[in-house]
């Protein structure tokens, strides 16, 4: 278990223990990619699929977080950290900073498929991960952390919080005239994804100041999101956001 640089989130690093994974476990994350898959295939960005099979995801195992990071690493620099669930802020952002994406190891049971209030494997590895393959968005991410690090005010961290939302949980972008997911949130769950889909919420061009101001609002579908026309808007956005909220880029 690699810390690097980090020191807030140590307490939080745990070890995967791949091999006590029953196979129930196993069959669920079977059900719930098989669930997934065909719409992603349709739906969700190139990147995103390129992405899934860079890492090496397997669709009738769960995945061994130690051997995605030795295919990421190579590529991104990033690598997957097991960690024991909720992080506080600064704990996450430090890891982010360092290139490393706090994943958590447990996985929803049988008769949560649907959802699960609190973030899993399955949301974590299958909705995130293939997109830290992608230089741009491997970038940004770590910019993020990095600028998030360093923030203390309350105000300012929550707009920034927006600006995670609405592209890493919930973004859309466009790709040869139609619009195709890649946040994580809009990923991994039927429901927000079909909701996009059927034209379920408005979808906005991105705009770095709407962005900021739209608040989140995590107990109900989304009713509007914003698309971007390539991962290059999202690390600029990022650069943007630094100097009209901190005055300055880092």
């Amino acid at each position: 278990m690699a810390t690097g640089s980090l020191t807030l989130s140590v307490p939080y690093l745990v070890e995967q223990k791949y091999a006590e994974y029953t196979a129930e476990q196993h069959a669920v994350w079977s059900e719930l990619v098989r669930r997934r898959m065909p719409q992603l295939e349709q739906h969700a960005c190139r990147e995103y699929l390129d992405g899934y099979e860079v890492i090496g995801l397997q669709n009738d195992r769960l995945p061994n977080l130690y051997s995605i990071s030795n295919r990421l690493r190579p590529r991104t620099g990033w690598s997957t950290t097991p960690v024991s669930g909720f992080m506080p802020g600064d704990a996450f952002f430090e890891m982010l900073a360092d290139r490393q994406f706090p994943t958590t190891t447990w996985l929803r049971d049988r008769n949560s498929l649907e959802y699960t209030p609190e973030p899993d494997i399955f949301h974590d590895v299958f909705g995130h991960v293939p997109m830290h393959a992608h230089a741009v968005f491997a970038d940004f991410l770590q910019h993020y952390g990095k600028v998030c690090a360093g923030v203390k005010d309350e105000e300012i961290r929550e707009k920034l919080g927006r600006l995670f939302w609405y592209t890493v949980e919930f973004g859309v972008i466009r790709q040869n005239g139609k619009l195709k997911v890649y946040g994580s949130g809009v990923i991994s769950s039927h429901g927000e994804c079909t909701n996009v889909i059927n034209g379920g919420c408005a979808i906005h061009d991105f705009d770095l100041d709407e962005v900021l101001s739209t608040t989140v609002k995590v107990d109900e579908m989304h009713k509007l999101l914003f698309a971007i026309e390539s991962f290059d808007q999202i690390y600029e956005a990022m650069r943007a956001a630094e100097i009209k909220l901190l005055g300055s880029a880092q």
